[in-house]
Parts: structure tokens; sequence; C-alpha cells
């Protein structure tokens, strides 16, 4: 391992420019220092190190090295006090992850692919300091290797260079998550939608409506709102990262439950490939009782992600509106978050944020996923506007009937 860390740096030192970035916010890398040297990843001397200095490459590949349990580099590293951007780094610790160059990301969009996948809490670029390093060795601890298994804290673990009690000490395998916690490791699998009612090209129409979704798996499903998506032609989905997407297929829909399934396209709208999408684990609201804390992640006002807390107000509240029962709760949602995410303190999704009531005090109101569950999604599914000129048509068949009938 050590080796092809060595090879990877030698490699990559050409290929980036020094471009300077953002550094972390002092106490919060001083936090992420300590969380490393208490689990024996950092040297304590490493503490008292000036965090927003670049990081250099032999502190890189040490990180590294400790969080793979691999053997650290030599004496003979070459170019050790070399800096390290953001692509070098990522690239590295996608790779110890079992992540692969090409086939899931590129060596220039590996900090943007740590992002995307939920890996990196915030978005990275330019040279690392010596507190990046720290704040991102934190947010890769309880991030799963790419095949399925154990976490890399759980992996350190079980190889007996942490220890349980110092593990469990930071709260670590804590399963319950603060708002803050909930943010940094699952907005990444929540994005924002525009709407418009034209066809090809977008550029000739205006978007009429903001609103939000989120992904149940890695290759593009995602659940929404049915009214986010109600006579579109067309929908651009915005990641965490910036990267737009195009909503290619509406897989699965019910009008009066007011739920979407809707694909979105692997690929940008400025043509870049995208290996995988964060996701979200739908639980549904079984287990769901007034006075658990849950969280939103959402698009309000169409101004970006955003996260808010409450506490769940009612399980199965029946609104005219919904066929199905609703969540009703105290975590703020507005006009273009519907369609997002309502959590549990888990981090699992127990219903979609829909609406609010018009009078009363935080009393918003979210569709249960538990439906979503038990879906056949593998149908090719029909395009945004089909099903808009199908609804269209079903609707001008009713006000036909009604007039009959009169």
């Amino acid at each position: 391992m050590s080796k092809r860390i060595l090879a990877l740096f030698c490699a990559l030192s050409i290929c980036f420019s020094l471009i300077p970035g953002a550094s972390a916010l002092e106490g919060e890398a001083r936090r992420a220092a300590d969380t490393l040297i208490t689990l024996g990843l950092l040297a304590e001397a490493d503490a008292d190190y000036d965090m927003s200095q670049p990081a250099n490459r032999f502190s890189a590949a040490v990180m590294l090295s400790r969080l793979s349990d691999a053997e650290e580099p030599g004496a003979d590293f070459p170019n050790p006090a070399a800096s390290v951007t953001a692509s070098e780094w990522f690239l590295m610790l996608l790779q110890t992850l079992g992540y692969r160059e090409g086939a899931d990301f590129t060596s220039a969009d590996a900090a943007v692919f740590a992002r995307r996948i939920g890996l990196s809490s915030r978005a990275y670029t330019g040279m690392m300091t010596f507190g990046d390093l720290c704040e991102s060795a934190q947010d890769a601890l309880r991030f799963p290797y790419k095949d399925g298994g154990v976490t890399v804290v759980g992996r350190l673990v079980e190889n007996g260079i942490c220890s349980q009690s110092a593990v469990n000490a930071l709260g670590l395998n804590n399963p319950e998550l603060t708002a803050r916690q909930i943010s940094d490791r699952y907005m990444s699998a929540v994005f924002s939608m525009i709407l418009y009612d034209v066809p090809d090209p977008i550029d000739e129409g205006e978007p009429y409506a903001d609103a939000s979704g989120f992904f149940i798996s890695p290759d593009g499903l995602a659940v929404t709102n049915y009214h986010s998506i109600e006579g579109a032609a067309q929908a651009v989905a915005t990641l965490v990262t910036g990267e737009s997407c195009m909503v290619e297929r509406v897989v699965w829909y019910d009008v009066e439950m007011d739920l979407a399934v809707i694909r979105v396209s692997r690929t940008t709208v400025n043509g870049q490939s995208v290996s995988a999408f964060a996701c979200l684990e739908l639980v549904g609201t079984e287990d769901l009782r007034p006075g658990d804390i849950a969280y939103t992640l959402s698009n309000p006002l169409g101004l970006g992600l955003a996260v808010s807390s409450g506490v769940i107000s009612a399980t199965a509240r029946k609104v005219e509106r919904y066929s199905l029962p609703c969540v009703m709760n105290t975590a703020d949602i507005s006009q273009g978050s519907s369609g997002g995410a309502l959590l549990n303190v888990y981090g699992h999704v127990v219903a979609v944020t829909s609406g609010a009531y018009r009078v009363g005090n935080s009393m918003y109101l979210a569709v249960p996923v538990d439906i979503v569950k038990t879906l056949d999604l593998t149908g090719e599914g029909e395009t945004l506007q089909a099903v808009s000129d199908k609804e269209l048509q079903k609707s001008l068949e009713k006000q036909a009937e009604s007039k009959e009938a009169a």
C-alpha cells in the first residue's frame, strides 16, 4: 500500500498546479485533530501544528497509511515538503476505500466525486491545509468501504489499530445524529429541482417552479412529490456539488398520494459522466412516534439546499388533499421544499416534505414513504411530458363527465 501511495503521489505531483483553496476553520480542524489523536491516528505533537498551513505530501501519505492500516512512508519519500491539492488527496482516499480511478471518478474530479457521494462534508478545492486533512480524515471515519461492508473506523477497530472504548467515547458508534451530522452526511443525497413547462431546448423557456428531491439508489432513482413535477415538460436536478442533471423519466407516481419516483440522468447537462449518487435509506413510519426528533433536507424558496429540525407532532394526520394520512411535524419547510426528505434521528427517511396548514404554527406535512418501499421500480417509466399530457387528458375527461352529469 505504501508503495502504491508513493507512486501515485509522484505521478500526481506534476499534474496539478498550485491553486489556493479555502482553508479549514481553526476550531473545527483542531477538534478533528483531537479526534484523530484519541484514536491513535495522529501524534499529539501534531495538535500544535498550524492548521492553516498547507499540507505536505509526507503528512498526507502518513494520514492515508494510518487510515488504511498500511505501512507508513519511509525517510526516502520523495519531495516530502511539496504541497498537496484536494484532487490528489481525495484520489488517494477514494482508492483506499476501494473506488477506482477511471471507472468511478477521474483524477481531476476526485474532490467533487467525494462530495457527491457524501465522503466529504464540504467542498474542497485547490491546496489542502493540514486542518483540511484532519477534517476530511475525520469525515472518512464513519464512511463505508465501497464493498458496502465495514466503515473505516470499524475496520481499524477490527485490526486493533483503534480501541473500541475510544471509538465509543468519541460517539463514533452513536446511531443518533445531530442536525449538523445529518447535514454533513446526507445533504449530498438531496437535490433542488427547477421545473419547465416547455419541451427542448430549456433555454427557450423560463422555469415556473422550484422543488426538491432525494436519491434512493446510486444509479439515480429518486423520490419527490407528484405535485412537484405536475405539469412539467422538463426538470433539472442540481446536486450539492453544483452539478446539474436532467430528470429522465417518471418511474412511478400517484396523484392522490402525492408521491413520485423519478430517474435522474447520470450525465450532467455539461456532458460529464456521473458514476454514482449518494442515497438515503427508506424506513417509513412504522416506528415513528409523536415527540420524536425530525430533520428536513430540502430546497426552501428555491434558495438552495438547507437543513431544519423539529419534532413529530402526529404520525397519521388525515388531510383532505392526500389519500394517505400525513406525518405532521415542526421541522420548517417552505415553498420549494416539496419533495424533500423528512428524516428520523438515525438519518433514515420516514416521509416526503409536502406542505403545511395555512393557518397554524409549525404544522408542516409530509407524505409517508412506506408505499415506495414495496414498489417494483425496475420499469422504464414515462417522460415528464408524457405524464403531464396523460394527467391533463384525465382532467379534461373528468370535467366533461361532470358537465354531462349536471
